[in-house]
């Protein structure tokens, strides 16, 4: 193949580039991980000609948009099959310029799958999701600080008045996110209508239905049921070897951890209020066998 093609690894402060021309991998160059880095970064892509780029996932899309808008086709590769890859390659080292080599060694190598880019509303919606959930994240945290500190006679009024305020600006800022949020959907026509469909299935309300759109939007509009199932990392992974090895049906969990987080909380209130979910909960545990996370991640599925 005389195609060439670049391995790009993000990093937090930089970005490591390595450029495969006629089958054959040059050095890694380091560039800042800014927007001006990152048009440097394309100025060298263009002169060595190279038509596609391999990236790992990294959570953001802002080097994702400038590729796509220099013209590149961009390959985002999930982290567990660029491991797996480092590991067919009997890779020893783990380094940028390494791990930039294999990300291009893989979009060389393997099926490319282009990477479609998001509109701009689901961006943002995506953006506030993900806000929205490190809130959440961080005001559990602050409660169970302050449950903490209620169990000692010994916690000052003052430290536990600052937990409570924290607790309260939280909330607020939340509220303030999700309704922000909720505006942009309901300005929208298109979005507004599958948001409606969310909220009318037992156990997702309009905060799950954010998260979850928030996951979902971002993703290509083409996918069919069993590739949202991969996608999420709910389908069944199968491990047997001949006659001896034939272990139980697992969770492959090879796709976005996000979105089973997402999830998790629909389907547990579902299986609680929806007399039909509920007998199928019920069915998987008792006639199947099944645990009761075992039967929690069959509902998400």
């Amino acid at each position: 193949m005389n195609m060439n093609v670049a391995g790009i690894d993000v990093s937090y402060q930089t970005v490591t580039l390595v450029i495969s021309q006629a089958g054959r991998m040059g050095k890694s160059r380091e560039f800042k991980n800014t927007s001006q880095g990152h048009a440097t970064l394309i100025n060298r892509l263009r002169k060595a000609q190279v038509s596609r780029v391999g990236l790992e996932a990294t959570g953001l899309y802002h080097l994702d948009l400038a590729l796509d808008d220099a013209g590149l086709e961009v390959m985002v590769i999930n982290p567990k099959a660029a491991k797996r890859f480092a590991e067919a390659m009997q890779t020893r080292t783990k380094t940028d310029a390494v791990d930039a080599t294999l990300l291009a060694q893989f979009a060389l190598r393997m099926p490319f799958e282009p990477w479609q880019r998001p509109d701009a509303l689901a961006l943002t919606i995506r953006a506030c999701a993900r806000r929205i959930a490190a809130l959440n994240q961080l005001r559990t945290q602050t409660k169970n600080q302050l449950h903490a500190a209620e169990q000692t006679a010994a916690t000052p009024d003052f430290l536990l008045a600052d937990l409570q305020q924290s607790i309260t600006q939280l909330d607020a800022q939340i509220e303030h996110l999700r309704q922000q949020v909720l505006d942009l959907i309901a300005a929208d026509q298109d979005l507004q209508p599958t948001f409606e469909l969310l909220i009318s299935v037992t156990g997702i309300a309009a905060a799950s239905a954010i998260q979850l759109l928030g996951k979902l939007l971002v993703l290509p509009h083409d996918m069919r049921a069993k590739q949202w199932v991969a996608r999420a990392g709910l389908d069944p992974r199968q491990h047997q070897s001949g006659s001896s090895v034939n272990k139980k049906l697992r969770l492959s969990k090879a796709g976005n951890r996000y979105l089973r987080i997402a999830l998790y909380m629909p389907a547990l209130s579902a299986a609680r209020h929806d007399p039909n979910v509920r007998a199928d909960y019920r069915h998987l545990i008792e006639r199947r066998g099944l645990k009761k996370i075992q039967a929690v991640c069959a509902i998400m599925r």
